[in-house]
């Protein structure tokens, strides 16, 4: 494919966006797509996924190569021809742009000639939620057991076409905790009548503030973000019985996410116990930290430096939560930042749009991959 081709793809996705879970119209437009290639087998995955396989003319490794196909319910602030049709919501990650590597790869494959082992390319949908690859992964009709897995995301604030990576940890591990306390109302000139979570909602936000420490560079490193909060009701003659805390929490390691999650559960309950509350919990969006392993990381090094690009090692993982982490953590794998411009809006920003400058950057990147696993 040429590259007006692939931008006009990416173009499409982008003025069509469908959020986690819900990628139907996406799946069929991009199987309509792969089913015109010469690859041994598609099926589709996650329930709105896709895996095309192609197969080689001798034994060798298997890979995979991973791409997200949903949006954000964001509404999209641009006014170029490919805006967004779905009022509240767009593509402000650049899912559309990954997307469209993916497919040129799949038309490189499909033109490939005696490349050994299998490859599968995954379009893998519900990346934002942190469901899709759990999803595809407990798809009895995933049977793929890579050698290694790779993925790319674009970033914003990097010069463009730069490839970013480390060793280690690559992505933080984020998961988010709802926390729901339940007393009794009362008239408000009578609270002693009734439970107000109020002061146990103010400690607990305390405890949970104390708990951050955001030196990035430390393994250490932990931060508890409160997202969102309720108490009671905008009813002036009643004291609240009723209160929420939203928080999502990252840190390095999947361990240490799971130890500051239970501090807080602990000193909630402890709290909700000596003001007579009830606590309910739950534990959601959970996007394990993606781990890079020496042997993927260096054909990711090597590839770069093959095909001439700037290349940048990292000293600190990137914040933001990957659910490609849960791929990592069962196979050898790595993912790339890919570098989308220093002045370009950032992920998530309702001006974002995808560079696509950068794509053949991208898919260079995964056909050199592709080209080093081979020897």
């Amino acid at each position: 494919m040429e590259l007006s081709e692939l931008q006009q793809i990416r173009k499409y996705l982008h003025a069509h966006p469908e959020l986690s879970g819900k990628e139907f119209s996406t799946q069929e437009y991009l199987k309509d797509l792969l089913s015109t290639l010469n690859f041994f087998k598609l099926i589709k995955v996650g329930g709105t996924g896709l895996a095309v396989f192609f197969k080689g003319t001798e034994p060798g490794p298997k890979l995979m190569f991973r791409t997200e196909i949903d949006a954000l319910p964001i509404q999209e602030k641009n006014s170029f021809d490919h805006r967004s049709k779905t009022k509240g919501v767009s593509h402000k990650c650049g899912h559309d742009g990954h997307c469209s590597i993916l497919i040129g790869l799949s038309d490189y494959l499909s033109s490939a000639q005696n490349f050994k082992g299998e490859i599968c390319l995954l379009f893998q949908p519900a990346e934002e939620t942190g469901k899709g690859a759990e999803l595809v992964l407990n798809d009895e009709k995933f049977e793929f057991e890579p050698d290694f897995v790779f993925a790319l995301h674009n970033l914003p604030g990097f010069e463009k076409g730069k490839i970013i990576s480390r060793t280690g940890s690559f992505t933080a591990s984020v998961q988010s905790l709802i926390l729901r306390f339940e007393g009794s109302t009362s008239h408000a000139s009578e609270p002693e009548k009734g439970v107000n979570p109020g002061l146990c909602i103010a400690e607990t936000i305390s405890f949970s503030s104390s708990l951050n420490f955001q030196e990035v560079h430390s393994d250490d490193f932990a931060l508890v973000t409160l997202v969102h909060s309720v108490l009671g009701e905008k009813a002036y003659g009643v004291s609240a019985g009723y209160g929420e805390l939203h928080f999502t929490l990252r840190s390095w390691s999947n361990v240490k996410t799971e130890e500051l999650t239970a501090k807080i559960i602990s000193k909630a309950m402890d709290l909700c116990n000596f003001y007579g509350l009830k606590l309910n919990f739950e534990i959601l969006e959970k996007f394990e930290a993606t781990i890079n392993s020496q042997e993927a990381f260096d054909f990711v090094k090597k590839a770069a430096d093959n095909l001439g690009l700037t290349f940048e090692e990292i000293e600190t993982p990137f914040r933001f939560g990957e659910d490609f982490g849960l791929f990592t953590n069962k196979f050898q794998g790595a993912m790339f930042g890919l570098g989308a411009g220093i002045s370009t809006p950032a992920l998530h920003a309702e001006d974002y749009d995808y560079p696509d400058e950068i794509t053949p950057v991208g898919l260079n990147m995964f056909k050199e991959i592709v080209t080093i696993t081979q020897s």
